[in-house]
């Protein structure tokens, strides 16, 4: 009986020293989105708090500015980073990658969508590590006029969403179509809740919808069946989520409250409003939340200028 005491007592040190290891970042951006890459961090994906500092400048695309910021660590530690770099006009988006967040390598713009000349606008690219295939999943909205049904939405704002493959940043598959829900969908995020089980996040961008939803598929790249109604309010956009024990929280911007909310769920079917026990600072704009160690955080914290 005491030796299997002492294996559960170390047992439960061994777990709570790998919970207060963990640490947040959640990446983001200011408006008007000229000045770059900004970060919150958190010690428990509830409380955040704002870096305080510009990590990286914007330099590629045609308006060279930084909305959007997506942010995965790849499994040898490399930080990868994309962006909108253009409200209209680009093909692509940008990419840089780095080690500590600090120094970053020379900035790329990617032109996924030059092979489609008409193309209005590439915004609001997702990086997802796909951990069984070993490669890195992009997704983002385009509007290619004339492409799909129109609907209600007017040609110039009928997106759909795109998708690319890489398995270093250097070479990437050609561009496809990831899904088409039979409505303009932007800020779609993939989240994978165990082998074969996936959730897509979206944004119905449709009028008067303009709220959030989910998709349910096998595999990262779809197919996406089962669409929810939706779970934000109207006037909602840019979803992140992140796993809490044994529940999920997806926070969003309600651009016209002018606040960030969060709802919690542990089935993607029923959600809670959450957003009075969170706390986001003020001009905080859409990105993604990365777990890291927190010797991370406590760098970024030390050497910020």
């Amino acid at each position: 009986m005491r030796l299997k005491s002492v294996i559960i007592y170390c047992s439960l040190l061994i777990f709570l020293a790998s919970c207060s290891s963990k640490a947040y970042l959640f990446t983001s951006f200011h408006e008007p989105a000229n000045e770059g890459l900004r970060m919150l961090y958190s010690y428990d994906g509830r409380n955040w708090n704002d870096l305080d500092t510009v990590l990286l400048q914007p330099k590629v695309g045609n308006q060279k500015v930084m909305r959007d910021p997506s942010m995965v660590q790849g499994p040898d530690g490399t930080f990868h980073l994309v962006w909108t770099s253009s409200w209209r006009g680009d093909l692509g988006f940008g990419y840089a990658s780095s080690n500590d967040l600090f120094n970053w390598s020379e900035q790329q713009f990617v032109p996924v969508m030059k092979h489609e000349r008409t193309t209005v606008n590439t915004w609001a690219p997702e990086l997802f590590y796909d951990d069984e295939q070993k490669q890195y999943i992009i997704i983002w909205a385009s509007c290619i006029p004339g492409r799909f049904e129109r609907g209600i939405e007017e040609d110039s704002n009928n997106h759909r969403m795109y998708v690319t493959t890489t398995p270093d940043f250097r070479t990437f598959s050609d561009t496809k179509l990831f899904i088409d829900p039979k409505f303009s969908v932007i800020d779609a995020v993939i989240v994978k809740r165990k082998k074969d089980d996936y959730v897509l996040v979206l944004k119905d961008n449709t009028r008067p919808e303009r709220n959030i939803k989910v998709a349910f598929g096998n595999s990262p790249l779809g197919p996406w069946k089962n669409i929810s109604k939706p779970f934000s309010d109207n006037f909602t956009e840019g979803p992140a989520i992140v796993k809490l024990k044994d529940e999920w929280l997806i926070y969003f911007d309600s651009y016209r409250k002018k606040i960030y909310e969060a709802v919690a769920t542990k089935d993607f079917i029923s959600f809670q409003n959450v957003t009075t026990t969170v706390r986001v600072p003020e001009g905080h704009k859409h990105g993604t939340i990365v777990p890291v160690k927190k010797k991370v955080v406590k760098k970024l914290l030390k050497n910020k200028q």
